[in-house]
């Protein structure tokens, strides 16, 4: 069963060392996109250097170290889905040496009116993927261990946030009326299909998790509703505001 997986005094087989050669050490933080757009944007906002790649047999990407004025940053377009996610954040780390990692993406909100132009941080992640459940003992929800902090952060910067439970899946053509009926009564306000794995990786390795969201599509309504959701996956606005986070938690 899945939820046996968790196997905390097995010793793995291999490491990213295997790959990648020794470790190497740029810096303690790193910016996570999902959107090739932002990325792209953002390459021709600030200077940078490819300082490593990253990737697979369907693809190597770039490790980029972005210049913002009064520091430096790691840099790096993430594969969507726990899975790949939460494993790129060791490979990361083994290849830059981050081990502070801001997250931003875009998520369907629950609860229209709780997310609506606010930013999301999540507290708890409903674990419905399977790569946490290797990297943590079983159960329904882990914890968002940066969230208070994160809240600090947005609180200090003036930006408008909602704290509170989120969902993970990595079916999204299975999220159900009954399901998303289920998650809400639970406290639930967004879906998303990262964050509980990450975390889970990020608690086994000891890396520091700070995710934000920004809702796009909605859920909770009679007839479904993507209007927002393209804004929510390339808005600029998420990078400058986790830039403006790097220089708080840095």
């Amino acid at each position: 069963m899945i939820t046996d997986s968790f196997d905390p005094s097995g010793e793995t087989l291999f490491t990213p060392e295997a790959f990648f050669g020794e470790q190497k050490h740029f810096g303690r933080l790193a910016v996570v996109t999902y959107s090739d757009e932002i990325l792209e944007n953002a390459l021709q906002q600030f200077p940078h250097e490819i300082i490593g790649h990253f990737g697979s047999v369907n693809g190597m990407r770039p490790i980029y170290l972005l210049d913002i004025g009064d520091r430096k940053v790691i840099c790096y377009l993430s594969s969507i889905g726990s899975a790949m996610a939460g494993t790129q954040l060791i490979e990361i780390n083994w290849l830059t040496g981050a081990e502070q990692f801001i997250v931003f993406g875009s998520a369907g909100s629950l609860h229209k009116e709780t997310t609506e132009n606010r930013y999301v941080i999540p507290t708890e992640a409903f674990r419905d993927e399977g790569l946490s459940y290797h990297y943590a003992p079983a159960a329904d929800y882990i914890a968002v261990r940066q969230s208070n902090r994160m809240a600090e952060c947005f609180e200090k910067l003036g930006l408008p946030y909602v704290q509170g439970r989120i969902w993970t899946t990595d079916a999204f053509y299975r999220e159900t009326r009954s399901r998303v009926a289920q998650r809400k009564a639970e406290g639930c306000i967004a879906v998303e299909m990262e964050i509980a794995g990450m975390q889970a990786v990020s608690d086994f390795h000891g890396f520091e998790l700070y995710p934000f969201l920004v809702t796009g599509d909605i859920l909770d309504q009679p007839q479904y509703s993507y209007e927002g959701l393209s804004e929510a996956n390339h808005a600029m606005g998420k990078f400058h505001t986790a830039l403006a986070l790097a220089r708080l938690l840095s």
